[in-house]
């Protein structure tokens, strides 16, 4: 990665309590050390002032939109309404970037609750339809990403999701021959998914995102049962979905690196009433001391921890491991059961609530957003994405002579972002777009109730080494 040219202290303090020239280009103060002391110290007034309701009269001139399509209702809109408070709890304490005001424009892209790609798609078209709008936050599903990256990528707009994590979003192949036991590559193609390429058109990439690839989370679980839960031998579920499958294979090839043995592994079809008790009693005949399971809670995969009760010690006694395609799902929890405990799955983004330097702009988001419902899993990394299009509209606007920008420069701007410090840690991202912080986190779940909150218990950062 190139290192990017400048200091990387941002200048978002032409807020207008300040004198002119308080804040200059070479200010020593690091972005979010004085993102902290802004937000510690400007009142509701303060910012009121600074935007539309002060006097400021917002013109096509002196106006940056930031479009964020999120599912903000429904079921969705639990997480994506807690992420698009992120963002605007940034814009309300950094107004303005060079003296261009800033304001946020929210596009809802679930139906019934459910994010839905077209929709999401159309509200792209909304943003490339404003000549304002000179970056996006979101989306929030692979899905979505995969219908909204060509549209956008045909016009040049930066695009900055907070939680996608498929791989072939970004990179070939799907799964790599390291992580997978068969040393044999799955291509994208393979695995159903359109390939990086054909989802940029010009050529050029405008994705970029803050969670780390689904290619992690199986190593990650190994990493955690082999290492923390002292597992030695571990039998391997799948529900036959490609998702599912790459994980419990990655899982496997890595949990045999580490030294364990995979005892026995199967890829069942789903059905309503799927039973794989017979393959338990194989697993237990063969000294299996936990499960691990690649697949989602709609593929039965929390009945079968429940069909575990029949077979093998209940509770933490015989962990059940997945990913997030089961974590912090309270179907799962219904699923399961009595044997709720002692399931450990991974997510592939850090846990903010673990992080030192997200203490300050966590006590701050929640000292203006009092409801426990307006803070989420993903709102201090949407908080970050916002930090991080900022930071490349600052350079933009000032590769542009202090003008608005054109879209493909905040797009190359972005591009070799590098150590930017976020409330997440420093991070950058790679000639993909990916995230450098490479982070999985594990969750457990400690209860039968199914709005008990899963607890964190560790997390696994590759960032430093892949672990293939």
């Amino acid at each position: 990665m190139t290192p990017v040219e400048g200091d990387h202290e941002y200048k978002f303090c032409q807020l207008q309590t300040h004198p002119p020239g308080a804040c200059g280009h070479n200010s020593p103060v690091p972005f979010l050390v004085r993102a902290i002391a802004i937000v510690g110290a400007l009142s509701l007034v303060s910012v009121a002032a600074c935007s539309r309701g002060g006097g400021v009269v917002l013109t096509a001139a002196n106006t940056i939109r930031i479009g964020v399509d999120l599912p903000l209702t429904g079921a969705e809109g639990q997480a994506g309404m807690p992420a698009l408070n992120g963002v605007r709890f940034f814009v309300a304490h950094h107004p303005t970037v060079d003296g261009f005001n800033v304001v946020v424009s929210a596009r809802d892209d679930a139906v019934n609750g459910v994010s839905e790609p077209l929709l999401g798609a159309g509200n792209v078209q909304a943003f490339i339809a404003d000549p304002q709008v000179l970056g996006m936050i979101g989306p929030f599903d692979s899905s979505a990403a995969r219908a909204e990256i060509p549209v956008a990528n045909q016009a040049h707009l930066a695009m900055l999701s907070p939680a996608t994590s498929s791989r072939c979003l970004t990179k070939e192949p799907f799964l790599l021959a390291a992580l997978n036991p068969s040393r044999v590559e799955i291509s994208c193609a393979t695995a159903g998914q359109p390939a990086p390429k054909e989802l940029r058109p010009s050529g050029v990439n405008n994705f970029f995102r803050l969670a780390t690839t689904d290619d992690l989370q199986g190593p990650a679980a190994a990493d955690f049962g082999y290492r923390n839960l002292h597992l030695l031998r571990v039998a391997v579920l799948s529900d036959h979905e490609a998702y599912g499958q790459a994980l419990a294979n990655s899982f496997a090839e890595r949990f045999v690196h580490l030294g364990g043995s995979v005892v026995t592994q199967l890829d069942y079809t789903p059905s309503a009433k799927v039973d794989v008790t017979a393959f338990m009693r194989q697993a237990k005949k063969e000294g299996a001391q936990a499960i691990y399971f690649g697949g989602v809670t709609a593929n039965q995969g929390c009945v079968i921890r429940a069909q575990m009760a029949s077979v093998f010690d209940t509770g933490e006694t015989t962990p059940y491991l997945g990913g997030d395609g089961i974590a912090q799902d309270p179907a799962c929890l219904r699923d399961a059961g009595t044997n709720a405990a002692g399931i450990y799955a991974t997510v592939p983004a850090p846990n903010p609530d673990q992080l030192v330097g997200a203490r300050a702009v966590i006590a701050a988001f929640k000292a203006e957003y009092a409801s426990p419902a307006d803070y989420g899993a993903y709102t201090i990394a949407a908080y970050d994405a916002t930090g991080v299009l900022y930071d490349a509209l600052d350079r933009a606007i000032k590769a542009t002579g202090g003008k608005l920008p054109a879209r493909e420069t905040v797009v190359a701007a972005l591009s070799v972002t590098s150590d930017f410090q976020g409330a997440l840690g420093t991070f950058g991202f790679d000639q993909a777009g990916d995230i450098t912080l490479r982070i999985v986190s594990i969750f457990e779940a400690t209860g039968t109730n199914p709005q008990t909150p899963w607890s964190w218990v560790h997390a696994i950062d590759y960032s430093a080494a892949l672990p293939y």
